[in-house]
């Protein structure tokens, strides 16, 4: 992997500046959605995960835990998405609540607001080295694929989406990034693809879309 990017001045302080008092004054929110996860879930509420950030490094993301643990009695294994995600879950995903603890990501400095959002770990090595390059930039909360499809576009296009963020990164694009993805919050556009509860799993890139 390349070295690792320098962020342009005055990144880590915007984060700062807007994290910490959206961390308080959507507490009461983050408690209401907490109370909701837990109801549905039966006392789990807070989603734990290993992702990979800067310089492809891991560290632990957290949300809202939205879907169920429901298993397959005949196999053990995890029942699809689409069957462990209720419609509570579906609700927390469309408002955005679920991404709320990610602010302390933020925070803590694991993450930024606008950067490629943090994948699963087992993506790394099915990455071709233009794809690796999302790491060369913090993960962020929001990004400028998302503002651009979210989930509704190809693991592909999110790509190419975020490499260009990652060669033009700006304070200026980042406030453009936020205002859109205020807009894209409240219209709820592009949670998730088209026939699928969130997201089909990346499987590399052979020439075509994942499956």
């Amino acid at each position: 992997m390349a070295a690792i990017l320098p962020a342009y001045p005055g990144k880590r302080l915007l984060d700062l500046a807007v994290a910490l008092p959206l961390v308080v004054g959507t507490l009461p929110l983050l408690v209401l959605g907490a109370g909701l996860a837990a109801w549905q879930n039966g006392g789990p509420w807070l989603f734990r995960q290993a992702r990979p950030g800067l310089g492809g490094q891991l560290f632990a993301l957290y949300k809202l835990q939205t879907m169920t643990s429901a298993r397959d009695p005949a196999t053990g294994q995890l029942l699809p998405d689409a069957q462990r995600l209720p419609r509570l879950g579906r609700w927390l995903r469309a408002t955005s609540l679920d991404e709320l603890p990610q602010l302390w990501n933020i925070v803590r400095g694991d993450m930024s607001l606008v950067g490629p959002r943090p994948l699963l770990p087992q993506y790394l090595p099915l990455y071709s080295p233009r794809q690796a390059r999302r790491h060369l930039v913090r993960p962020g909360l929001t990004g400028w694929a998302q503002v651009n499809g979210r989930n509704a576009i190809s693991w592909e296009e999110k790509f190419e989406l975020d490499n260009w963020y990652v060669d033009h990164q700006s304070l200026g694009l980042d406030l453009r990034i936020l205002w859109r993805t205020a807009g894209r919050v409240l219209g709820r556009r592009g949670i998730a693809a088209a026939g699928e509860a969130t997201m089909p799993a990346f499987r590399g890139s052979g020439g075509g879309e994942p499956t």
